[in-house]
């Protein structure tokens, strides 16, 4: 499992350099607070542009990742089932040649769709947050994001960068195991950029977590609907159905008969290596014989005594 921290980050960030198209710029939507009293949608919405976050709420007393649409009138939580991140092509960056960002899922110069760190016009700007007042109560310190899997026609990227000068600090990778942690501070609100290979429709299942004031534990998962690409149905994103990663294990891979595969520990888990194995079962078949022909010798002995020999 991967563990990274998350500050709580201010203005000035920047979007895979100039080339993603956005500067850093100063966002005061950062800056922002949220209301108790905000309501709850439950009707189906595609969100393609403006400014959303996904984040933990009490609703009707159950612990529930949403979707804060801040784009709407009022701000307006959204349940994540009902709710489509449409990523158009508007998103379309190169990938920069630059040694920083070759973990990147594509090669130089190749175009791929961003969901950006900075505020673009016409691009879904989706960040996170734990600004929730009952969750801001609540919660013992902050709460922790965990990608739990991606299920898309490409890889899914999302990495944050501070500054001009920052190195790209990757937090989710579609490409390495599930569990992925990401850490968040009580009150925090961030945007990170989402960087996706290939157009099509991406399902991430996302899990919030957190430990309680209280001592208790809370916990919520749910799976984010993005359509990348104008070609994509949204529909489509609607109606497609999640099936669930694997996480990583220490068990053996299964062979191709789909049974475990044997364990390279050379005492084979508590048993006798095959060939010692093997030499163990020579030798109790040879005791085994030696025994029948020592006992067929006795009877033979006792019917020629029987028989009046000598």
């Amino acid at each position: 499992m991967t563990r990274r921290l998350v500050p709580l980050l201010g203005a000035g960030l920047l979007t895979m350099t100039a080339a993603a198209g956005a500067a850093a710029t100063g966002d005061p939507d950062l800056d922002q607070e949220i209301d108790a009293d905000q309501p709850v949608a439950t009707d189906q919405a595609v969100l393609s542009d403006g400014h959303v976050d996904i984040g933990p709420r009490y609703v009707d007393g159950a612990w529930t990742l949403l979707v804060h649409d801040d784009h709407a009138a009022p701000p307006t939580w959204r349940t994540v089932p009902a709710t489509v991140f449409q990523v158009g092509d508007a998103a379309l960056t190169p990938v920069p040649d630059n040694p920083d960002y070759a973990f990147l899922p594509a090669e130089p110069g190749t175009e791929v769709h961003v969901v950006p760190q900075a505020q673009r016009p016409d691009v879904i700007w989706v960040g996170w947050n734990t600004q929730d007042p009952t969750v801001m109560d609540s919660v013992d310190r902050g709460a922790t994001l965990t990608l739990r899997g991606v299920q898309g026609p490409g890889d899914v990227v999302m990495f944050l960068q501070s500054g001009t000068l920052g190195e790209p600090e990757v937090l989710w990778d579609s490409r390495e195991p599930y569990p992925q942690d990401v850490w968040v501070e009580v009150n925090t609100h961030t945007h990170a950029n989402w960087v996706f290979a290939e157009p099509g429709v991406y399902l991430v299942e996302v899990e919030v977590s957190a430990d309680l004031v209280s001592g208790a534990a809370e916990a919520d998962t749910q799976v984010l609907r993005f359509s990348v690409g104008d070609a994509t149905s949204t529909d489509e994103a609607f109606a497609t159905e999640y099936a669930a990663a694997p996480e990583a294990t220490d068990a053996p891979a299964p062979d191709a008969t789909g049974s475990p595969a044997a364990a390279e520990d050379p005492v084979n888990d508590g048993e006798a290596p095959p060939l010692l194995a093997g030499v163990a079962g020579a030798a109790v078949l040879l005791v085994a014989v030696a025994v029948v022909a020592a006992l067929r010798g006795r009877s033979a002995k006792r019917r020629a005594r029987a028989d009046g020999a000598p």
